[in-house]
């Protein structure tokens, strides 16, 4: 990956409660039910992905009237965009069982 590229991550690919249609990317077992940007963040921070950039405006386009958010990762990564959505869903459901 180019210096200058960056992955968008939308929380919607993390929600259990869509379809892949509607834009899920992970299998459901990974999946967690209704995430919000500051858990998609802070799991991408934990994760060391560096730099990052909140866009809390954004809305998702397959769902245009819910307004989201959505982050951006940059730098250089040898991991491809689905290697790093399965860490960051890894590191949201290693984040809620510790709250509970």
């Amino acid at each position: 990956m180019r210096e200058d590229k960056k992955i968008v991550i939308w929380p919607a690919y993390f929600d259990s409660s869509r379809t892949r249609k509607e834009g899920r990317k992970i299998s459901r077992k990974l999946a967690v039910k209704h995430p919000i940007l500051k858990e998609v963040e802070r799991s991408a921070k934990n994760l060391n992905l560096q730099p990052i950039i909140v866009e809390e405006e954004k809305a998702y386009p397959r769902s245009w009237w819910e307004t989201s958010g959505r982050i951006l990762v940059g730098g250089i990564s040898p991991n491809p965009k689905t290697y790093i959505i399965k860490e960051i869903a890894r590191e949201i459901k290693r984040m809620r069982k510790e709250v509970s």
